[in-house]
C-alpha cells in the first residue's frame, strides 16, 4: 500500500510540475468556505444537479453505442438494448429517471435561489446563468422524449412542435426548423437527435463551466433575513467538510435512481405510426404539464385574440422576466427589504404545482 501510495504522489508531482494545478486548485479549496445557517440546506442543490448532469452524460454515452437515429430503426435498437444488451434496461432506466430528477432539482435549486434573494449583486450573471441552464434542461428533456419513437413520444412531440406555429409571422418558420419539415418524420428524430447529445449538452456544459466559476469566485450568498439576525457569522471548509457531505447526498441520489430503475424501468411501449390516429392519454412530461394544461384552460378567443396565442406570449413573457429577475428587483439590490419578488415566486411555484397536479388528474396515461 505504501509502495502505491509514492507511486501515485510520482505521478501527481509528475503532472503538476507539466500542468501546475495545485497552483490553482490547492489555494482555491484552502479559501473557499460555505455559511453555516438554517437555510444552508440549500446550498447542496447545486452540486446535485451537477452530479445528475454528468450522470445523463455517463448513461448516454453508454446509450449511444446500440442507439440508431432513423425513424426505421430507432424503436428496434432501443428494444434490443432493454432485452439483448445485458443491464441495457438498467442503463436506460437510470438516464430516464435521471433526467426527470435532474430537471426536478434544478427547479428546485432555481426556486430557493429566488425565495432567498442569492440574485443580489454581484451575482446578477450568476442568476443568469442560472436561468438558462435550466431552459437548457428543459430542452434536453424535450429533445431525448422523442428518441425511443414509439406512440406516446410520437404524438406528444407533434403536439408540442405544434404550439409554435400558433406565433405570427415567424411561428411556421419556427416550427419547421424544430421538425425538419412540415410534420414530425425521420427529418425530426434526426434533428432531435443531434441537439440532445450534442448542442445542447456543449451549450449546457459551457454554461455549467461560467456558472462553477462565478459560484468559485463569489462564493456562497446569504439571505438577507440571516444578515440582518447579525452575531457571528459561521461557516465550515468547502474543501473536505461541505464536499464530503456533498459526496453523501450524490451516492443517496444514485441509490434512488438505481432503486426507481430496478422496481420501476423504463417502458418503450409501441412503436410509433405517423398514419395512425393520435391515442388517447397524449400528455407532455410532468416538467411542461403546466403550460400543456394551461393552454387548454384557455378559451379560443380572448378579447379577440386566439387565446393560445396569448398563452404562449404569456410564458414568453414569463420567462423573460425570469431572466432578468436581478435588475427588476432593485430593492433587494440596494439592500431593502421587500416581499414582492419572494411573494411572485411563491404563487408561481404555487401554480406550477397545482396546474400540474390538474393535469395529471384530468390526462390519464396510456
Amino acid at each position: 500500500m505504501s509502495r502505491l501510495r509514492e507511486r501515485i504522489a510520482e505521478v501527481a508531482g509528475w503532472l503538476d510540475d507539466r500542468l501546475g494545478f495545485r497552483q490553482v486548485f490547492v489555494p482555491l479549496a484552502k479559501k473557499k468556505t460555505v455559511p453555516v445557517h438554517r437555510h444552508t440546506v440549500w446550498y447542496y442543490l447545486g452540486g446535485m444537479a451537477l452530479f445528475l448532469f454528468f450522470l445523463q452524460v455517463g448513461t448516454g454515452i453508454l446509450l449511444l453505442f446500440y442507439y440508431r437515429p432513423s425513424a426505421g430503426e430507432a424503436y428496434e435498437s432501443v428494444q434490443f438494448l432493454m432485452s439483448e444488451v445485458e443491464f441495457g434496461w438498467l442503463i436506460r432506466s437510470i438516464h430516464a429517471w435521471g433526467a426527470n430528477l435532474m430537471i426536478f432539482t434544478v427547479f428546485i435549486h432555481l426556486f430557493s435561489v429566488l425565495l432567498m434573494k442569492a440574485y443580489r449583486p454581484p451575482r446578477e450573471i450568476s442568476w443568469v446563468s442560472g436561468v438558462f441552464l435550466l431552459f437548457l434542461a428543459l430542452g434536453l428533456g424535450f429533445t431525448g422524449y422523442l428518441l425511443p419513437w414509439n406512440e406516446l413520444s410520437f404524438f406528444a412531440t407533434r403536439v408540442g412542435t405544434e404550439i409554435p406555429g400558433v406565433i405570427p409571422i415567424v411561428g411556421d418558420f419556427v416550427r419547421e426548423v424544430l421538425r425538419g419539415g412540415e410534420d414530425v418524420t425521420g427529418a425530426t428524430l434526426t434533428r432531435f437527435y443531434a441537439l440532445h447529445v450534442s448542442v445542447l449538452p456543449g451549450l449546457t456544459f459551457l454554461l455549467i463551466t461560467l456558472h462553477v466559476y462565478l459560484v468559485q469566485r463569489q462564493g456562497m450568498s446569504v439571505p438577507p433575513s440571516v444578515e440582518r439576525e447579525g452575531g457571528r457569522k459561521r461557516s465550515i471548509p468547502f474543501v473536505p467538510d461541505f464536499l464530503l457531505r456533498d459526496l453523501v447526498g450524490w451516492l443517496m441520489a444514485l441509490a434512488v435512481l438505481a432503486a426507481a430503475a430496478a422496481f420501476f424501468p423504463a417502458e418503450l411501449g409501441e412503436k410509433a405510426d405517423p398514419f395512425a390516429p393520435a391515442p388517447e392519454g397524449i400528455r407532455p412530461e410532468w416538467y411542461f404539464m403546466f403550460m400543456f394544461q394551461t393552454l387548454k384552460y384557455l378559451p379560443g378567443r380572448i378579447a379577440g385574440i386566439e387565446g393560445e396565442l396569448l398563452g404562449v406570449l404569456a410564458f414568453g413573457l414569463g420567462a423573460v422576466v425570469l431572466v432578468f429577475v436581478p435588475f427588476l428587483d432593485r430593492a433587494s439590490a440596494r439592500g431593502e427589504r421587500g416581499t414582492l419578488w419572494r411573494n411572485v415566486a411563491l404563487a408561481g411555484l404555487l401554480y406550477i404545482l397545482v396546474l400540474t397536479w390538474l393535469g395529471y388528474t384530468a390526462n390519464p396515461a396510456l
